[in-house]
């Protein structure tokens, strides 16, 4: 299997969330600017795998199933190590609802492509936003001290905020759109249930009286 440039930039995304772990842990100074740095780096890299796969058609199976684990990869890890610096209720509860809503919209997307309906729940203009925010948010609390006066951490934990309230806004939107098919499907299966039942009874009747 060859593997395309916007695969290899996805593989470095993930190769350096464990580099960005051991600079958030490091006992020196700075090292707050260099995960943030290296965060801003992995993000520019998401936009950029993206752009070189829709713009050359250099995209691939393999691709495809890589690029939403190193998103969610890196946004998890970010989460766990920003509430193991701050672990107070609101950081837990944040995080809680953007891993939480990561995960279920991931299941919600395999079952639609079980169906044959995963087009149905592609992403929205208010996921991109999400997106953007998001990263903005998780760049500024890695980064956390002042800048000119500005309080940085502060800021990011109101942008964390905002993602997470556009998070549950996002995953509204994904779930009305599969809904119907949701709706669709329990019928039918409800519907087999009721036939094999009936069958079931069919046949043992059919028995007892032979």
């Amino acid at each position: 299997m060859a593997i395309t440039l916007p695969t290899w930039l996805t593989l470095l995304r993930i190769a350096l969330v464990p580099v960005l772990v051991a600079c958030f842990y490091l006992p020196m100074r700075g090292t707050n600017f260099l995960a943030a740095m290296l965060f801003i780096v992995i993000a520019v890299t998401d936009w950029l795998d993206g752009w070189l796969a829709r713009r050359y058609g250099l995209t691939s199976s393999f691709g495809a199933f890589l690029d939403p684990v190193a998103d969610k990869l890196t946004v998890t890890v970010v989460l766990f190590l920003l509430v193991q610096q701050n672990p107070t209720a609101w950081m837990a509860i944040l995080a809680s609802i953007i891993v939480g809503r990561e995960i279920s919209i991931t299941a919600l997307r395999e079952w639609m492509a079980t169906i044959g309906q995963r087009a149905m729940i592609r992403v929205a203009g208010i996921g991109k936003i999400k997106t953007i925010v998001q990263m903005v948010a998780l760049t500024l609390l890695l980064y956390s001290h002042d800048f000119v006066g500005l309080p940085i951490y502060k800021i990011g934990v109101g942008m964390l905020i905002a993602a997470a309230v556009l998070t549950l806004w996002s995953a509204w939107v994904y779930m009305r759109a599969a809904w119907p098919h949701m709706r669709d499907r329990a019928a039918e299966e409800d519907s087999a249930a009721r036939a094999a039942v009936v069958d079931a009874t069919a046949a043992k009747k059919f028995a007892s009286g032979s």
